[in-house]
């Protein structure tokens, strides 16, 4: 069984946390909001029939309660034959934006086979990320001034016309000010990168490229879905701490350092990205309908097949 014939349970999973996390809407409570998206979905995961195991994800065992990294997942752990899968995940992507009603929350995943996800701590991850004619250009060898004048070219664009999305965050300020040199036209937002990296990816819309620092884990995710768009992304591991680095270097053979593609941080084509709309943005987020019931809209990319496409379902 290849993941991509999981994509209907998988789905089942994020639904069930944009339906749990789209209660808490508004309600300036971003703790119970993640914990309710946690919750639903691993109540998912235990009949889903694979034997999972969640590559990265919520954190270590001691700090997040279900979705640690390493848990086992699914309805046939151990069983002979059984499909054996790794997952990438964040149940509730934004959870800030989910407390105040802002746009691009949702629930997300990536799921490949075993070992071919990047098996990591909870840290951190620089990015960069772009449309595919950006392929090959822009890297994070490279300083702001060579990816900005290389996305320029690429892009047939000035700089004053380059539109790069940044994550308002202290550790970005020098960043934001190497860009302001250049005249870049800079998008602050709060949080999704996912949801950036993706519009980044997109050569139709109105963002050429996502740069800076967010989390691992969304990291691995966005690198899955650029995979099955043939955009380019590069991600290398922040340690907030030295126990994050020991960490890593416990799990990771090599470098901890380096600079991994998007290739290295999703290695099979067997492989898939969910994302399932809480709030407004990337789909129309969760909808009450008029039986009580709640429509939920998602992304769906199929690596292997190169199938992108977007689903609604009642729940």
């Amino acid at each position: 069984m290849a993941t991509t014939d999981l994509i209907e349970h998988f789905l089942q999973a994020t639904e069930a946390a944009a339906v749990a996390a789209s209660a808490w809407r508004g309600l300036e409570d971003r703790k119970a909001a993640d914990g309710a998206a946690v919750e639903a979905m691993r109540t998912v995961f235990d009949s889903v029939p694979f034997d999972g195991r969640v590559a990265i994800g919520e954190g270590e065992r001691d700090d997040a309660p279900m979705l640690w990294i390493g848990e086992p997942l699914g309805s046939m752990q151990g069983v002979t034959g059984a499909p054996t899968i790794d997952i990438a995940v964040d149940p509730l992507e934004c959870t800030n934006h989910v407390a105040l009603d802002l746009p691009n929350a949702m629930a997300v995943l990536a799921a490949a086979p075993r070992g071919n996800l990047l098996h990591a701590p909870d840290c951190y991850m620089d990015k960069i990320a772009g449309p595919a004619a950006l392929a090959g250009e822009v890297s994070l060898e490279a300083d702001t001034s060579y990816n900005v004048e290389a996305a320029c070219a690429a892009l047939g664009k000035t700089t004053s016309q380059l539109r790069v999305v940044v994550m308002d965050r202290p550790r970005h300020e020098q960043l934001i000010r190497e860009l302001k040199q250049h005249n870049v036209n800079i998008i602050l937002i709060g949080d999704g990168d996912i949801a950036a990296a993706l519009n980044a990816a997109d050569p139709d819309s109105d963002i050429d490229m996502l740069m800076g620092i967010g989390a691992a884990p969304e990291g691995v995710i966005t690198a899955t879905a650029l995979r099955g768009l043939k955009a380019p992304f590069e991600g290398r591991l922040v340690f907030k701490n030295e126990g994050h680095r020991e960490r890593a270097e416990s799990m990771i053979e090599g470098d901890v350092d380096r600079i991994w593609n998007r290739d290295e941080l999703c290695s099979s084509d067997d492989s898939v990205f969910i994302g399932s709309g809480v709030c407004p943005g990337r789909t129309r987020g969760v909808e009450e309908t008029d039986d009580g019931r709640y429509s939920v809209h998602s992304e769906v990319i199929d690596v292997k097949s190169g199938e992108h496409y977007f689903v609604s379902s009642v729940r």
